[in-house]
């Protein structure tokens, strides 16, 4: 698909987490192509250079305007020269993806210091330091959206993710703080919370045979497995102003997992050995 949409037109976005942790597309990757393909000037943040770079290219294939920004969005220094890279490069800044994420396994008891610090700093502190330095940018331009990337683990529970969930639970209430705050600064403020999607990262944190993907797909209402182009659809319309209107919410883009119960559906065959 090349680049023929136009909701995204005149808009300056910062997706931070923009290359994959693995082969194949993970949110970031797929938040900035379909921002570009809508028409969005897309500042690609990420630690790694070569991730990136496939995002990048894959951008600039279908003739989309992207650029790169090396950096690491739990160290306030490079957070605030990609707000200013923002308003180099495109002359202002609209929209901010925060995006990054790291997994942990791990319940109260075996969850440690140092991997609390860990995944609450790069979930959670890297939100914060973004939008500390790219909200001012958004106001001198007149206004913006931002998008916050959680989990539906924020949202119902599951086992053994304690510093993630709290991470992931930082990320909704902070949406609704900065909805309020930045309102009548024209800045709305929304959080998107995956379910089980099918990526990069589950693939390299919790390996994804066939069965095991079949499983998880089963156990949502819909039954059907989730991509990190669901999420990224979701997205752009929460950037987009169509969703003028709409601030402070969270939206499960889950397959309906968040509804209720998980329905098992074929789960027990589809586990077989």
């Amino acid at each position: 698909m090349s680049k023929t949409g136009t909701r995204m037109n005149g808009k300056v976005a910062i997706v931070t987490g923009a290359g994959s942790s693995g082969p194949g597309v993970g949110t970031g990757k797929a938040i900035s192509v379909l921002f570009a393909r809508e028409g969005a000037h897309v500042l690609l943040m990420d630690i790694n250079e070569t991730a990136v770079a496939e995002t990048m290219d894959m951008i600039a294939a279908e003739g989309g305007s992207a650029s790169v920004f090396i950096g690491d969005v739990t160290r306030s220094e490079d957070c605030a020269m990609a707000a200013e890279a923002a308003m180099d490069r495109y002359g202002k800044l609209t929209t901010l993806v925060n995006n990054v994420a790291t997994p942990h396994m791990a319940d109260v008891i075996d969850c440690e210091e140092a991997d609390w610090d860990r995944v609450l700093s790069v979930n959670l502190r890297s939100a914060m330091l973004m939008s500390k330095f790219a909200i001012p940018k958004m106001r001198e331009c007149g206004g913006g959206s931002i998008t916050n990337i959680s989990s539906v683990v924020a949202l119902r529970g599951y086992p053994a993710q304690t510093a993630y969930t709290a991470a992931k639970g930082g990320m909704v209430s902070l949406t609704r703080s900065w909805a309020i705050d930045q309102g009548r600064h024209s800045i709305r403020v929304n959080c998107i919370c995956p379910g089980s999607l099918y990526t990069p990262i589950a693939v390299k944190y919790f390996g994804m045979t066939e069965k095991e993907r079949a499983y998880r797909a089963s156990m949502n209402p819909l039954g059907l497995e989730g991509t990190a182009w669901d999420v990224a659809w979701a997205a752009v319309f929460l950037a987009s102003d169509e969703a003028r209107w709409i601030s402070g919410v969270t939206l499960p883009v889950d397959g309906g997992d968040t509804v209720g119960a998980p329905r098992w559906g074929s789960a027990p065959s589809a586990m077989e050995a």
